[in-house]
This record gives structure tokens, sequence and C-alpha cells, in this order.
């Protein structure tokens, strides 16, 4: 590019100190004359590319601004408002990131499905010692099956919670008066740190176990999951780490208008619960999901009354994305039972074992971290220096 800008923040002397008295500034690489033309360099030099564990195809630099004390920069937006400037990209660049996870995720179980497909190894379970048998596919055998329904039911409530996010700011632009705006926005402003955190993590975990599918041939650079192990580790790191984004949910989101955002989220997910009790068949996993969905106002409850536990944002997290999956899988059913396309049939099945799996092999330890929210343990911060040893 003939010419790069940088957004960075910096203090004007004199200011605040702390957050309060930051402000932010254009700083281009070379100053543009009256007349548009380039005109001479500014202070800023990159000092050195940055030797990455993954991402590689994302170049990222070590900057020097004002190195020889003639760095400028034009003030943008008022002074001292930088940080408030910096989060309206932040948050936009933080759904990205749980956006790009997501992708991420998408692309190893597609890799790992296909795989266990074409990898013929080891002899069906039910042969038993039968050395005669033949060799078959390894997402014949069992293990091979639990892990490709884990990471597809992980994929598809990603996918319907950035797809919901995504719907609730669409939706704040789009609204007819400021209530539904404030409405919409409130949700957005709640999940923001939940798909930027919660995505990543699952995501990260997700691409391992396809390298799992894969065994040995996954960890050499020939099969591309290695690679996306690599690249979606970054996601819980940069645009703010899963503690930060923790602290986010815990110390801003939650208490919003006094919990009533978290509240109208509750109420919208008790709708799903209803379409879900009313569909025959899935009474049982809605039985299971509001369980969970009313433990989670318990905790939630207790929280706002004691300390605050970045365990709750996994919980939190596990239960949207049961919610996501129920609510597919209601869809789903329905669709069945109207007579489905003969094509679509096992999409729709498909969606069914999905949260029948979530719902039934990962909430029930979802519950098992609320209670442990519950007991409010402190040993993390009680611990001593000196005691963690080393």
């Amino acid at each position: 590019a003939e010419n790069i800008i940088h957004p960075v923040l910096a203090r004007i002397e004199g200011d605040p100190p702390g957050t309060k008295g930051i402000s932010i500034f254009l700083v281009p690489k070379l100053w543009v004359d009256e007349d548009g033309s380039l005109g001479e360099p500014n202070d800023v030099v990159c000092t050195g590319i940055e030797e990455k564990m993954g991402i590689h195809a994302s170049a990222t630099c070590s900057m020097t601004l004002g190195g020889k004390g003639n760095c400028r920069g034009l003030l943008l937006g008022e002074e001292c408002q930088g940080m408030k400037i910096m989060f309206y990209m932040m948050n936009e660049a933080r759904l990205g990131v749980g956006f790009q996870a997501f992708g991420y995720a998408s692309a190893a179980y597609l890799y790992a499905l296909n795989y266990a497909r074409e990898r013929v190894q080891g002899r069906d379970l039910g042969s038993g010692k039968d050395s005669s048998a033949p060799q078959v596919p390894i997402i014949r055998h069992p293990d091979v099956r639990r892990m490709l329904l884990g990471m597809k039911a992980y994929v598809e409530g990603m996918r319907s919670f950035v797809y919901y996010v995504g719907q609730c700011l669409d939706r704040e632009a789009l609204a007819a008066d400021e209530a539904e705006r404030a409405y919409y926005k409130g949700f957005g402003d709640l999940l923001t740190p939940l798909v930027k955190a919660y995505c990543a993590q699952r995501g990260f975990d997700v691409c391992v176990t396809a390298l799992q599918v894969y065994g040995g041939y996954g960890y050499i650079k020939e099969y591309p999951v290695e690679q996306l192990v690599r690249d979606c580790k970054i996601t819980s790191i940069y645009e703010g780490t899963d503690g930060i984004q923790a602290m986010d949910l815990l110390g801003r989101k939650l208490g919003m208008a006094q919990g009533q955002v978290f509240m109208n989220l509750l109420e919208e997910i008790q709708k799903t619960i209803a379409l879900a009790r009313d569909t025959k068949g899935l009474e049982e996993l809605s039985a299971e999901f509001e369980r969970a969905v009313n433990r989670l106002g318990e905790v939630a409850l207790q929280m706002g009354k004691s300390a605050l536990s970045p365990k709750f944002k996994v919980a939190f997290a596990h239960v949207v994305m049961a919610w996501m999956l129920l609510w597919r899988a209601a869809l789903a059913k329905q669709k069945l039972d109207s007579g489905a396309k003969k094509k679509d049939m096992e999409f729709y099945q498909g969606q069914l074992k999905s949260a029948e799996f979530f719902i039934h092999t990962i909430l029930p330890t979802t519950l098992g971290k609320m209670d442990s929210i519950a007991k409010c343990n402190g040993s993390a911060v009680e611990i001593s220096e000196a005691a963690f040893g080393g």
C-alpha cells in the first residue's frame, strides 16, 4: 500500500492517569500534503516480523512509533475518549474472532469426517475375533463415531449461535422503535463475550479432536488439520483472552439493566423449551434442558449476591449451545413429521442426534460446573505465591 494509517492509543500531556486519560490518534506512515500527494515519512518503523505458532498468512510485526522523537498523529474524536472509541472496533473484532474459530472448527470437522469415511483400518466391533473379517472404514468404530458426533454437535450449535447473534444485530439496526432496538442491542452486548470466548475454546477443541481422528497422520503437515489446530489457538488469545471475556460478561454484561437483559434471554430460551415440549419425541430432551436452564438462573441469582466466577461463562455458553441444538431439533422434527423430502431426511435426523448427544452427554457436565460455581471456592486466589512451588 502507498500509505498505512495506524490508529494509536496515547495520552496527551497533562491528561488524567489510567485509561480515563487515553485518547486515540490517526498516525500515518507518510504524511499527506495539502494537494493530496504523499509527503515526508512519519517516525514509524517496523522493527521485526513476528514468528508465530500459526496464522502465518497473516503477518504481524513489532512497531516503534517516535523512536527519533518525531512521530505525529491526528486526534480522532474527543480527548480522553480513546478506550470508548477503540471498543467500537474491539466488539466487532471479538465477534469476528468467534466466527473465525467456528470456521476453523467447521473445516476441521468436515476434513475429519471425510477421512473417517475413506480410511480403512481395523475390523468391525461386531466381528469379534474373526481374523477373516474384512477391515472397515474407521467411521464404523464406536470411539471415532463418538468424536465425530461431538464435533458435529459443537459445529452445528456454534453455527446457529453466531447466526443468532448476527440476527440480533440486524434487528437492532432495523428496529421500529427505541424499545425494540434496546431489546436486541442487549442480546448483542450480552452474547458478544460468549461468542468470542466459547467459539474460540470449543473451536480449538474441535480442531484437536479432528487431529485425533486422523491419528498419527493428523500430526504431520501432509494433512491439513495440524494447521487448523495451530491457526485456531490464537482465537482464545487475541482481541481479549478468554479470561478478559469472562470479566466482561460478569463485570459488565450480566448486570445490564439490573439483570433484565439476562432475564429476557431466559424468556427467549423458554419459548424453545415450550416448542420442544409440544413436539412429539422431544419431551425428554426438553425436560433435561429445562433443568439446566433453571439451574443457570439460580446460579446467576446467587452470583449477584456473592463472588463472581469465570466458570459461569462456560456454563452459560453450554446452555446457549444446548438451546440452539434443541431449537434446531424441534424444527427438524416438525419437518420430518410433516413429510420431509427423502434427500433431506438424513440431515433432519442428524439434527435430532446432535441435540440428543449434546443434552444427554455434554450438558450434564455443565450442571456439575454450576454446582462448583455455587460453592464459591476461593483456593485459586487464597494460595500464597510460595505455595505454587517451582
